[in-house]
């Protein structure tokens, strides 16, 4: 009883930091991991009116179950974990967008008569993929330099030039409420697509689009993920430790 209690207070984004087989149980019970991991699994199961033991059973079921496939992101050091995050994730945003705005943009040409949600949605995803180019960059020519910079003066024992601003903390910020604008644009996405599911009369075209979409999602939720839960926090500590 005890044991479960504290599990309870545990942030749903240390759940996924430990084991990120994790995020698929949050993702069934409509949890938001990333942009939202900071709430206790009290807090989301009493907002969202979800049994607290059944979560939390089925939490424990994937973490007793052992494989080789969890990657264990926190132990990595940061410059590789920014690297990483830089080459996988920011590519992979790179070069889906042009093949989804282009599918979008026939379904609507095709479709919207008959589906006019179709519009909504190719407008939401073309204002992500413009938010998203800008957000990487700053990340690729601001944050994640300084966060290299940081790791490479520890490793010297040498010490760091106040960047220009200020704080590694007020990039962060400015980051993690862009994440959040994104997170709600593909929960709205999400809605207007019945979570991916295309209608009786889609075409091939349709149902791969919207599985695109879903692929697209989940990536951006893990993206976030290594962010906002293990990135940002370990460059704010390791910031404190120059100070």
């Amino acid at each position: 009883m005890e044991t479960v209690q504290k599990e309870s207070q545990k942030q749903i984004g240390q759940f996924v930091t430990d084991d990120f087989r994790t995020a698929a149980v949050f993702s069934n019970f409509g949890i938001d991991f990333c942009c939202k991991g900071h709430r206790t699994v009290e807090e989301v199961c009493e907002k969202k009116g979800i049994d607290a033991n059944d979560l939390l059973d089925k939490l424990q079921a994937i973490l007793s179950s052992k494989t080789g496939e969890t990657i264990d992101y926190k132990s990595w050091p940061l410059d590789l974990l920014a690297e990483y995050i830089e080459k996988k994730h920011h590519r992979y945003v790179e070069e889906k967008i042009p093949v989804l705005r282009q599918f979008l943009d026939k379904l609507c040409k095709v479709h919207g008569d008959r589906h006019p949600e179709l519009f909504k949605i190719n407008e939401l995803f073309s204002t992500s993929a413009g938010e998203l180019a800008s957000h990487m960059k700053k990340e690729e020519l601001i944050l994640f330099p300084f966060v290299k910079r940081m790791v490479k003066a520890k490793l010297e024992a040498g010490a760091i030039q106040s960047p220009q601003f200020g704080t590694v903390e007020n990039p962060i910020a400015m980051m993690m409420h862009e994440h959040d604008t994104e997170g709600e644009r593909f929960r709205h996405i999400a809605e207007l697509t019945n979570n991916y599911n295309p209608p009786a009369d889609a075409c091939n075209t349709y149902k791969v689009t919207f599985a695109m979409l879903n692929e697209f999602e989940k990536d951006l939720h893990l993206h976030i993920h290594l962010e906002n839960n293990i990135l940002f926090p370990e460059a704010i500590k390791l910031e404190q430790q120059f100070n």
